[in-house]
């Protein structure tokens, strides 16, 4: 069964509900696990690429949103030196998002290659 990150079921997340002042920002933000079913669905059809970033995503969903918007502009072509954009992908690893935090690593190189870091 889906649910919000709140916990509530998804079938609890109406219109009505809205309308009654009954949801909370946490009751429409999305679980990691039903990011990772989403993952395991796209796997399944034959799409690594799209379960791959279900995963990543999954993880993303326990930062604040503040972090978040931190990470993408720190991956910002020329906004981010090669040692910020290693401290960067260390906390993702050691906050539970390794997928992210060698997405990170990955861009790092790359910008280092094309002449992209700060």
């Amino acid at each position: 069964m889906s649910r919000a990150f709140s916990g509530k079921p998804a079938e609890e997340l109406t219109v009505a509900a809205l309308a009654r002042d009954e949801l909370t920002p946490d009751d429409v933000r999305i679980h990691p696990s039903t990011l990772e079913s989403q993952a395991i669905v796209a796997e399944r059809c034959g799409n690594p690429q799209l379960a791959e970033n279900f995963r990543r995503a999954a993880e993303l969903a326990l930062f604040s949103e503040t972090e978040i918007l931190a990470f993408y502009e720190a991956l910002r072509p020329r906004r981010s030196t090669m040692d910020q954009l290693e401290a960067l992908a260390g906390e993702l690893a050691a906050r539970a998002a390794p997928r992210c935090a060698a997405l990170v690593r990955e861009a790092a190189a790359a910008y280092a290659a094309r002449g992209l870091l700060r």
